[in-house]
């Protein structure tokens, strides 16, 4: 029989991916990126807008031009009444009075707008009247910031208390740490590449734990299923069990992945991109670069912390070195796989170690030799 496809055997749970027997590799590529990260926080920083760095904003009629002359136009009439002062973001942004481009700047005091915003209107040949412009102090950002990290707190708080309750604290622990590697390494790209940080960005940041929560517990699930009784059947290790409980989900967990990932790429690479909805631009970064960044970090990074927990255990320990004792006894010839009897003529041949040991430790991925899947829950 020809073998099937990655895509067949994934929807059907039989990938064999060895995702736990790489746990290192994950583990140091993660302790690498947030190295990385960490690095760039402390070199590079972020780009705060305005609600958060302080600043003015103009608001420009689209009618003056593209928005890159109206740009140049306003770093000139900048560069003629406040020195030092530049324009930090430029967007076309639509209202109900129709399309205008926003342009926000550094720092500047009520003389120095008023004189800016009089040399715009000259340069665009507009009245002065037509340009808006409002000054952001820096305040309300540092308030936006210390509500979202009070936010952040309670979420922590209340989903450790609900995966404690429904699971275990390993797997809480596992978990948390998992959210904070996703943000962690969100707020590495966003740092590394500059992209800038506005109340929208941290209202995404909250957004996407949500996200990643529901990721984690979706592999939980299949992980606690599997390992159920898994001390009272001698055929798996935890990490095993833990491994197919991951090819398992991979591809409910890649599926919900992508359709989520596609209204989002949606708003970001066409709302902001095509249309040039600036305004969308800020939450649609987020939201793509979290829930993509979710969806490795449940599979590569919980799950296989989850397993080192476990394996301190010593009911766990045990247990696995039973497994293993086991399979080396097989190995041996020392003793007999069940439901395979030994005719007493071939008593004396030497056993093939390797074809026992073969039949002994299942494939990676593979379900126990001992758990039969029945009813609705088998197809799960």
């Amino acid at each position: 029989m020809a073998k099937t496809g990655l895509a067949s055997r994934l929807y059907a749970g039989e990938a064999g991916l060895d995702v736990i027997g790489r746990r290192k590799l994950w583990f140091g590529v993660a302790g690498a990126l947030i190295l990385v990260a960490v690095l760039s926080f402390a070199l590079r920083g972020f780009s705060l807008g305005i609600e958060f760095a302080g600043g003015n904003s103009f608001q420009v009629p689209a009618s003056v031009g593209t928005l890159d002359d109206a740009e140049k136009t306003v770093d000139a009439a900048l560069a003629s009444t406040a020195a030092g002062a530049e324009v930090v973001t430029a967007q076309k942004v639509g209202g109900t009075g129709g399309d205008f481009y926003e342009m926000r700047t550094t720092q500047l005091n009520a003389e120095q707008a008023n004189a800016a915003k009089a040399e715009m209107a000259r340069a665009f040949g507009i009245q002065p009247d037509q340009i808006s412009g409002n000054q952001v102090s820096e305040a309300w950002g540092s308030q936006v910031t210390s509500r979202a990290l009070l936010g952040l707190v309670i979420f922590v708080l209340l989903v450790t208390v609900y995966l404690v309750l429904r699971f275990e604290w390993r797997m809480a622990a596992a978990a948390v740490s998992s959210l904070f590697m996703n943000l962690i390494l969100t707020a590495g790209i966003y740092s590394l590449v500059g992209f800038e940080v506005t109340p929208s960005t941290i209202i995404g940041f909250l957004t996407i734990l949500g996200f990643a929560l529901y990721d984690v517990v979706v592999v939980f699930d299949k992980v606690q299923e599997n390992t159920r009784g898994i001390t009272a059947n001698n055929n798996q290790t935890y990490g095993e069990a833990a491994n197919l409980a991951i090819n398992q989900s991979l591809m409910r967990s890649l599926n919900t992945s992508v359709v989520a990932l596609l209204p989002v790429g949606g708003l970001l690479f066409i709302g902001a991109g095509l249309l040039g909805a600036g305004t969308l631009k800020d939450l649609g970064l987020v939201l793509f670069v979290g829930m993509a960044v979710a969806f490795l970090t449940s599979i590569l990074l919980a799950t296989p912390l989850l397993v080192l927990l476990k394996n301190y255990e010593p009911r766990i320990q045990a247990h696995n070195k039973r497994v293993l004792a086991r399979r080396t006894a097989l190995a041996r010839g020392e003793i007999t796989p069940k439901g395979a009897a030994r005719p007493a003529a071939d008593a004396d041949e030497p056993v093939d170690a390797d074809a026992a040991l073969a039949g002994a430790a299942p494939k990676v991925g593979a379900r126990p030799a001992g758990k039969r899947a029945t009813g609705a829950r088998g197809g799960r």
